[in-house]
């Protein structure tokens, strides 16, 4: 320290100092900023390869469960003229969600939350396919207790393992927004050295020319130069890459999430839809209403609102029209809506004529072919299918446009870091020189 003192008594010590104060703000500068823009490129990243897709597998899973569960209980109504496709599509739900259990449990890793929720569905899938094949070799022999099986098994697929697969989609959905919080995220400590470091540049300038009168230091300049490239190829680019990333949230993740719910609630009204038929009113409400009929009611009402037609603002579909950006995004979703209220005056059909003592006409309407609320929820599942599609796509392309902005700034911050430091080292020793 005291020679560090005596050194700043005269100018080739200040000059000394100056330089290698210089080169360590430029170097530093150089160093936060790749540090930086490597962890928001690295979180963008995951928003595209890593958290998403896992947010739209839990949702896969959720989906995979429900569907399975409302095409266990239209195989039931049509007994032991069950269709092979009607099998088929049940065990393709189940494989699917096995499998993408399995994919989530290897990919999921620092979130205890999803993985106590993927340990859970895992003990409980199993027994919940058992009930249901009880169910079905109960119902092929006419015996009533297959009814109470399927009861039961839809009462743990509802109060057991949709609850999980929710929490699972929670989970996962809360990573996607942190992943996206931390791409987003301004790297305030690489600019607020880089203005430090070009400040201390200008003064070093300023102070040369107020003691040789000369205009320019080509060292010090260059040194300038370079620190001012880096400084406004960072915030260009974080500011380019946070529209982008900020487009591929609003235009596509949150339509992705709304799109989600609003196929879950018709598969969950669909499955309500036949076990109104397979109760026949053996389970009640409190005000004595039957349950499923409720249930049914209430997941139309979230998913497209009151009404004949159109869809409700406050509802699911309405929802996720009001968040489509362009045509391509509307088109399917208006398309589900019409056919929503096509399978809600279907479904009034059916329950006259349930109501009316006409059983087999009744279950016609809900699991026959032309005319049956079952093609209505098929069509309204294929659009919302193709919704979730193209704001798929439309999410990736914009977080792909985004995290491509930061693209080469880690090694150009560093090449231009360490010339710039070079620059500034040279540009004083220049002036050194001239005390020997």
């Amino acid at each position: 320290m005291d020679q560090l003192r005596a050194a700043a008594t005269t100018e080739p010590g200040r000059l000394r100092i100056i330089g290698a104060v210089l080169a360590f703000l430029v170097v530093a500068f150089g160093a936060a900023t790749a540090w930086q823009v490597t962890d928001r490129s690295a979180a963008a990243h995951d928003v595209v390869e890593r958290s998403q897709p896992l947010s739209a597998d839990a949702a896969d899973i959720y989906r995979s469960l429900a569907d399975a569960d409302t095409t266990a209980a239209s195989g039931f109504l049509a007994g032991g003229k069950e269709t092979q496709a009607t099998r088929d599509r049940y065990e393709a739900d189940i494989a699917m969600a096995a499998r993408l259990l399995a994919k989530a449990s290897s990919n999921t890793s620092g979130s205890d939350a999803a993985a106590r929720q993927i340990g859970k569905l895992n003990s409980l899938l199993p027994r919940y396919t058992g009930l249901i094949e009880t169910a079905r070799t109960n119902n092929r022999q006419g015996l009533p207790l297959g009814g109470a099986y399927l009861r039961y098994a839809n009462a743990q697929m509802r109060g057991e393992l949709l609850p999980a697969a929710r929490e699972l989609y929670v989970a996962e959905t809360a990573r996607l927004s942190e992943d996206y919080d931390s791409a987003k995220a301004w790297p305030w400590l690489a600019l607020s050295t880089g203005v430090v470091a070009l400040g201390a540049l200008v003064w070093a300038q300023r102070r040369n020319y107020r003691r040789t009168n000369r205009v320019f230091n080509r060292g010090l300049l260059a040194a300038t130069t370079a620190s001012a490239v880096v400084l406004l190829w960072l915030a260009a680019g974080h500011s380019v890459a946070r529209a982008g990333l900020n487009t591929s949230y609003e235009d596509g993740a949150r339509s992705l999430s709304v799109l989600n719910e609003a196929r879950i609630d018709a598969l969950q009204a669909r499955g309500d839809e036949n076990l109104t038929l397979v109760a026949r009113g053996a389970v009640v409400t409190k005000d004595q209403q039957d349950f499923y009929e409720v249930g049914y009611r209430t997941g139309m009402k979230d998913l497209a609102g009151d009404g004949r037609s159109g869809a409700a603002a406050d509802s699911k579909l309405g929802s996720a029209l009001a968040l489509a950006d362009d045509e391509a995004g509307r088109r399917p979703v208006q398309e589900a809506v019409e056919t929503v209220r096509q399978w809600q005056a279907r479904h009034a059909e059916a329950r006259t004529a349930d109501d009316q003592g006409d059983y087999d006409r009744a279950l016609a309407k809900v699991i026959g072919g032309d005319g049956a609320t079952g093609q209505s929820f098929d069509r309204v599942d294929t659009q919302l299918a193709r919704a979730l599609d193209h704001e798929q796509r439309q999410l990736r392309q914009a977080a792909d446009d985004g995290r491509g902005a930061l693209t080469g700034l880690v090694t150009g911050a560093v090449v231009l870091a360490l010339l710039g430091a070079t620059g500034a080292v040279l540009g004083i020793g220049r002036r050194l020189s001239e005390y020997r």
